[in-house]
C-alpha cells in the first residue's frame, strides 16, 4: 500500500490556514474581511479626498470600485491575496482598505500593501494601528520569516514612514508598473525580518501612542 506523502499534506494544510481571512481588532480600527457589499462605503471613503487623483497611489475611481472589489475577492479565492476593509472601531465608518498580498506560504513570506485611507482619517493613528495589527498577525500568528512593504519611488512620505519603522530597503524595481495615468512606476521594496519584529513593534506602539494623544483618542497600552 502506498503511503501518502505527509509533507505534501502538511504543506497543503499550512497553505489553507495561511491565507484564511480573519478579523483583526485594535483600539482605533477594525480590519474585517472584504465583502462585496462594502462597495458603497468604500466608494464614499475614497471620495474623502478624491484619493484616485493622487499620482503615486492606485485607488479605484468610483466607477471602478466594484470591479476592484471583485478582483480582490477572486485573488483571495486563488489564495494570493487577503483583503481587508478598514473601519473605525468607535463608529463603524469605513475609512479604507489594506491587504496581505504576494502570499508565499512555502517560504512564509507576504507583503502588506494595497493600503489607502480616507483623507479625514490620515495622521490620526488609524494607519499605524492597521500596520501594527497586520504585522503582529503575520509574525506572531503566521510565523512569517519576512514581510515586505512596497511603495512608489515618488511617494517620499511613505518611504520615510516605512524607514522610520525600521524596515530595510531591499532595492528598487524600475519601471515596475504602469499607473492609471500611463506613467511608469519605480517601486521601492522594503522588508522586515522576523528577528527585527520586536523593535519594529515597539516603534509602532510608540508612534501610535503619540498619534492617539495628539488626536485625543482612547488607547489601551498593549
Amino acid at each position: 500500500m502506498v503511503q501518502p506523502d505527509l509533507r505534501c499534506t502538511r504543506n497543503y494544510i499550512a497553505r489553507v490556514v495561511f491565507v484564511e481571512p480573519v478579523m483583526l481588532t485594535g483600539d482605533l480600527v477594525l480590519l474585517q474581511p472584504l465583502l462585496a457589499q462594502d462597495h458603497d462605503a468604500l466608494q464614499e471613503a475614497a471620495a474623502d479626498g478624491q484619493l484616485w487623483n493622487l499620482s503615486y497611489t492606485h485607488v479605484p475611481r468610483p466607477e471602478q470600485m466594484r470591479f476592484a472589489i471583485q478582483d480582490c475577492l477572486a485573488r483571495q479565492a486563488a489564495g494570493t491575496l487577503v483583503p481587508f476593509t478598514v473601519r473605525l472601531r468607535s463608529t463603524g465608518r469605513t475609512i479604507g482598505m489594506t491587504t496581505f498580498s504576494d502570499i508565499d506560504p512555502d517560504n512564509r513570506r507576504l507583503e502588506i500593501g494595497g493600503t489607502w485611507n480616507a483623507r479625514s482619517a490620515q495622521r490620526t493613528g488609524t494607519n499605524t494601528e492597521s500596520k501594527l495589527l497586520l504585522l503582529a498577525h503575520a509574525f506572531d500568528q503566521l510565523d512569517c520569516i519576512a514581510v515586505e512593504l512596497r511603495t512608489h519611488w515618488l511617494n517620499h512620505q511613505s518611504c520615510r514612514a516605512i524607514e522610520r519603522l525600521g524596515a530595510k530597503q531591499d532595492g528598487v524595481l524600475r519601471s515596475h508598473k504602469i499607473m492609471p495615468d500611463g506613467t511608469l512606476r519605480d517601486t521601492v521594496v522594503y522588508s522586515i525580518l522576523q528577528h527585527e519584529w520586536p523593535a519594529v513593534r515597539n516603534e509602532l506602539r510608540r508612534r501610535l501612542a503619540d498619534q492617539a494623544a495628539q488626536n485625543h483618542l482612547p488607547l489601551t497600552v498593549r
